[in-house]
């Protein structure tokens, strides 16, 4: 086999990708001081989704970032929950809440964008919404915020919805 014929041996690298987007939003590093110094560990917060309205996020430890975070996408892509959308937005305000942190979701009309922080923001573009207007309270967390969010997203219900719970006409 020539040198330059090396495409045979890299079976992960020709797999097509699953089409999600993946949107590293922490990295923590841990020292654990030991004899001979310090030992660190990295924790890694992952936030992925389809943009077509599935969001999920996951968190991985490791020795090293690298393996961290594909411990985080791995969880990540296994935790996907669907998120209701109406014309790129949300279709009512929503509150979420997890531990210390509260967010407020706010549906915004077109061509407004995503008007949130960075944890926040992460979770809206992986899930597919366009246009959106947050407010986050108490704690600044990253890890918090993202599940808070998280958890708003769920509780969003669609007119279809309300009318067939409701079993009414709206």
């Amino acid at each position: 086999m020539a040198k330059g014929n090396r495409k045979d041996n890299r079976k992960d690298q020709d797999k097509p990708s699953s089409g999600l987007i993946e949107r590293t939003v922490k990295i923590k590093r841990c020292a654990a001081v030991v004899k001979g110094g310090r030992r660190f560990s990295f924790a890694a917060m992952v936030v992925c989704g389809d943009g077509k309205g599935k969001v999920g996020w996951g968190y991985g430890k490791a020795n090293e970032v690298q393996p961290s975070v594909e411990k985080a996408n791995k969880q990540a892509s296994r935790s996907l929950v669907n998120v209701n959308m109406v014309d790129g937005s949300i279709p009512h305000r929503i509150d979420g809440r997890f531990g210390a942190a509260r967010v407020v979701l706010l549906p915004a009309g077109p061509g407004t964008g995503i008007i949130a922080g960075s944890a926040v923001r992460a979770v809206c573009e992986a899930a597919g919404v366009k246009n959106i207007l947050t407010k986050s309270f108490g704690s600044n967390n990253p890890v918090t915020l993202v599940k808070a969010t998280i958890e708003a997203l769920q509780h969003a219900r669609t007119k279809d919805d309300v009318e067939r719970l409701r079993g009414v006409q709206l």
